[in-house]
């Protein structure tokens, strides 16, 4: 029975992944290519007072994010990692890129927050 848990939560990340891929890198799209800045550093849907000022950040997170999950990916289809590596190596991008957006949306936002409260 624990056999197939194991098996589930597999192919859950595994599916996961393509989603992931396609919305950060069409984020890192949108920021170097398109220009669009909307969805930069949101935080409860509020983009901070300058958003191009952090924009390279996001760039370089969500550009990252994309191809490490994208190459995941395809290193899986093609046979060409093994199991213990790339569940490891999709665990930590997706972590990494959620830690590091949390710190890049609270970061922009740190100096209207501190205006706010008076400080």
């Amino acid at each position: 029975m624990f056999a197939w848990v194991d098996l589930i939560l597999t192919w859950i990340l595994f599916l996961s992944l393509f989603p992931m891929a396609f919305f950060w890198l069409r984020h890192a799209w949108r920021i170097a290519v398109l220009k669009d800045m909307s969805g930069v550093a949101l935080r409860r849907g509020v983009p901070p007072a300058n958003p191009a000022r952090f924009a390279p950040y996001a760039l370089l997170i969500n550009g990252t994010a994309g191809c490490a999950a994208l190459f995941v990916i395809l290193s899986v289809l093609f046979g060409q990692i093994a199991y213990a590596h790339w569940t490891a190596m999709a665990g930590i991008t997706v972590w990494c890129k959620l830690t590091l957006d949390f710190i890049l949306r609270h970061h922009a936002h740190h100096r209207n927050t501190t205006q706010n409260r008076g400080v």
